[in-house]
């Protein structure tokens, strides 16, 4: 029997999920708390320390199940992807609020008051889950937020249905590891924020992603389909052209299939694992 995945478990330091007893071996169960990140976005790191590797993020309205705190962090797991980490207390809030609304731009703006002119409360990405509570003008009064110019928000299950194209919208977004935000994300993020935008599910990692989409063959790929290397992916435009976010550019870029393949070859990460059906 393989051992639980890391990332997706919700036990540490001996403490697990009550939900988890007689799956996993820990010291002591108990119940999760859920909460909603109240700020624009939320790093989930390896560990709660404010420089531990920021692994995912959460965005604005997303719901975290805490398990337990340690200092000035809450350890637990996000419910839209399952990842388990630490995200700083002062990010989250409760009780939690049913959202009616989702950012549907890459990124917008909240306001103090329904004016473009009056103090910025924060700068919120794709995907974010807003509660309006009061409307004025062309404005959207956000719960825990601020005042958006409403053309910027889509009721909750009103959706994308091209995921290529709500990818584009990234392109040249820099590359940040573990991130999900508009002003800065990785591959598996970048399928993933799209995917969301469409109301698709989809795993976090890049292997994940490989073991949830359905293997084509290589002859068979066209628009839409991801390619796979070890910890990298990317989304073909055509055939023969793909956007990811990567390092090697630093930004979420566009180049030919095979310039990416020959590259990423003469490195450790090695040739392309597979090609997937979105």
């Amino acid at each position: 029997m393989s051992a639980p995945d890391r990332r997706l478990t919700l036990v540490r330091d001996g403490v697990a999920d009550r939900r988890l007893e007689g799956l996993v071996a820990a010291d002591r169960f108990a119940d999760v708390t859920p909460m909603q990140v109240s700020s624009p976005i939320a790093s989930l790191r390896k560990a709660p320390e404010p420089n531990a590797e920021q692994e995912d993020q959460l965005v604005f309205g997303e719901l975290f199940d805490v398990l337990f705190e340690v200092g000035d962090f809450a350890f637990g797991q996000a419910r839209r992807d399952r990842y388990v980490g630490y995200v700083l207390l002062e990010a989250l809030s409760a009780p939690v609020l049913t959202p009616d609304h989702r950012i549907a731009a890459p990124r917008t703006y909240a306001f103090a008051e329904p004016d473009i002119k009056s103090a910025i409360v924060g700068l919120y990405s794709l995907n974010a889950l807003v509660t309006v509570e009061a409307r004025e003008g062309r404005f959207a009064k956000g719960a825990r937020s601020g005042w958006f110019v409403e053309h910027h928000l889509a009721p909750v299950g009103r959706f994308e249905t091209d995921y290529v194209a709500v990818a584009e919208r990234f392109l040249h977004a820099p590359y940040q590891w573990g991130g999900r935000e508009s002003l800065g994300l990785d591959c598996s993020a970048l399928v993933q924020q799209a995917l969301y935008a469409c109301g698709r599910a989809c795993p976090r990692d890049t292997d994940m992603q490989r073991d949830f989409f359905p293997e084509i063959a290589e002859a068979d790929r066209r628009r839409g389909d991801l390619v796979f290397w070890k910890g990298h992916v990317a989304i073909l435009l055509d055939a023969d052209t793909i956007l990811h976010a990567n390092a090697h550019h630093m930004a979420t870029a566009i180049e030919p299939l095979a310039e990416a393949i020959a590259r990423i070859a003469a490195t450790p990460t090695g040739g392309v694992l597979g090609y997937r059906r979105v």
